[in-house]
């Protein structure tokens, strides 16, 4: 008999311990997203494969070092700078996005947990209340 009264424990203790575990990443990821919406352009940049969009001279630099001399199309400034402005645009809308969602998602798990945490935490003291 003692067997049955604790594994309503244990599952209500493992629930409880799960949802703050999750609430912790989640606010971690949460945070993540709000410092990401608040500069999008230096928000997850690949060094490595795009040029910098931290001003339309640091983006011209990295399209001229990237072309190959010889064989390369040399845009002139006009088209460069519609360019960097595609670019800029599509990066401030792309980070925003993905922001927004994580914040969303997040949200709504952060609330689920605090429901969950709550409604078992508050049986596991009913449960303890009763097997004393």
């Amino acid at each position: 008999m003692e067997k049955q009264s604790k594994i309503p424990m244990i599952y209500g203790y493992a629930v409880c311990l799960v949802t703050v575990i999750t609430v912790i990443i989640s606010v971690a990821s949460f945070v993540n997203a709000v410092i990401d919406l608040g500069d999008p352009l230096y928000a997850e940049r690949d060094y490595n494969k795009t040029p910098s969009l931290a001003s339309f001279d640091n983006y011209k630099m990295d399209i001229y070092s990237s072309s190959d001399k010889e064989n390369a199309f040399t845009p002139d400034d006009t088209t460069l700078r519609a360019m960097y402005e595609a670019a800029k645009t599509d990066k401030i809308h792309s980070v925003k996005h993905r922001a927004n969602r994580t914040m969303i998602v997040n949200g709504l798990l952060i609330i689920l947990c605090v429901v969950f945490f709550i409604f078992h935490w508050r049986w596991m003291r009913k449960l303890s209340k009763s097997g004393a």
